[in-house]
């Protein structure tokens, strides 16, 4: 009873905090676009403590387009790079902040998505084509690290992250294995799920299949918590707009609840958009990027620790994935469909990614 009232009361408070949103027509930020004049207009707070974290003379900049849908942006603190997914063009793309100069990184890919680094500064990440998870070598070779599941191939694996512990979880919704357009059309073999990899043994165990889709997913500051978003209603009408949190235990996830519902209030009407990539802060604020509804919600989402949407930054796309990097890790980058966006917060990722 206590979970089911709080979330209550929770989407109660988050659909009270949202009327100031509206569905006007989503601003240029093409190479002719006139500066945008601070503050920052679409970096908004719905609560006060998120005042603290928006900065008055910070502006959303669009870093580079062309791509047809950005994904899995990824941090490399020995590089001090930015890289990220173009899935359709199965391609990984790299951002350099010291000049802004974008290039190819790796093509083909293997319709990559997501992506993190390891605790040694070497890149992981989820292949759509193959239905796998490797990681990049300095030598540049590539070590599969997750390619079947109780002798089934994974559907296609989708999003990534790592525990201090060594250990790799990541998440199998099979979008890459539905259409030839983001890897391979395929059955799929497995109940879509989220998977750990062992840093000891390399066995690999299914820690959760309570989602319908399980898509991206973060770590608490402290790892003792572990967010997932589930994008189900992709596919399936009875699943859930909303994101899941679980209390980790070693190996193991127990009680399972909802943390948020991804509801809120644009102009009087209430609308859910779709979770999908997640990321926390160092004071357990949570990140989310969301979209599918149009103006005024597609962008990111920020909610306090308590599950309180407390700020929302506005995009012209769709926000697929987000990640923090910078020497500070205090600038919050935004893989968005065709675009990558940034903007400098008062807040720091709470990883090395």
């Amino acid at each position: 009873m206590q979970t089911s009232r709080r979330s209550f009361l929770t989407t109660l408070g988050t659909l009270a905090a949202a009327p100031l949103l509206s569905k006007s027509d989503a601003r240029d930020f093409g190479k002719s676009a006139a500066p945008v004049r601070y503050p920052e207009p679409d970096v908004i707070a719905l609560e006060d403590t998120f005042k603290k974290i928006k900065i008055g003379n910070a502006a959303i900049e669009r870093l580079h387009t062309g791509m047809r849908w950005a994904e899995g942006p990824a941090w490399s603190g020995p590089g001090q790079y930015l890289m990220w997914s173009d899935i359709p063009n199965n391609s990984q793309l790299r951002y350099l902040p010291d000049d802004g100069h974008v290039s190819t990184m790796r093509k083909p890919s293997q319709f990559s998505n997501g992506n993190t680094f390891d605790t040694q500064g070497r890149q992981l990440s989820c292949e759509h084509e193959t239905r796998r998870v490797v990681r990049y070598e300095p030598n540049g070779t590539v070590t599969v690290l997750a390619e079947k599941f109780g002798g089934k191939s994974f559907n296609a694996p989708n999003d990534i992250v790592v525990h201090p512990d060594g250990g790799i979880w990541f998440t199998d919704p099979g979008y890459g294995a539905l259409f030839e357009y983001e890897g391979k059309k395929q059955p799929m073999e497995q109940k879509e799920a989220v998977f750990r990899i062992d840093p000891a043994t390399a066995k690999i165990e299914k820690v959760t299949d309570e989602l319908f889709k399980p898509n991206g997913l973060c770590f608490s500051p402290d790892y003792k918590k572990l967010y997932i978003c589930d994008t189900g209603s992709s596919h399936y009408k009875e699943a859930p707009k909303n994101i899941k949190v679980w209390d980790v235990d070693g190996a193991k996830l127990k009680n399972g609840r909802e943390y948020i519902s991804m509801k809120m209030k644009v102009e009087g009407e209430i609308v859910a958009g779709m979770a999908d990539g997640i990321r926390c802060d160092t004071e357990g604020n949570v990140w989310v990027g969301a979209g599918w509804v149009g103006p005024g919600y597609d962008g990111v989402h920020i909610f306090s620790p308590e599950g309180l949407r407390i700020g929302i930054i506005l995009l012209p796309e769709i926000c697929a994935n987000i990640c923090f990097g910078g020497p500070r890790r205090n600038r919050l980058f935004m893989a968005a469909s065709q675009s990558l966006y940034a903007v400098y917060v008062e807040a720091t990722g709470a990883h090395f990614c």
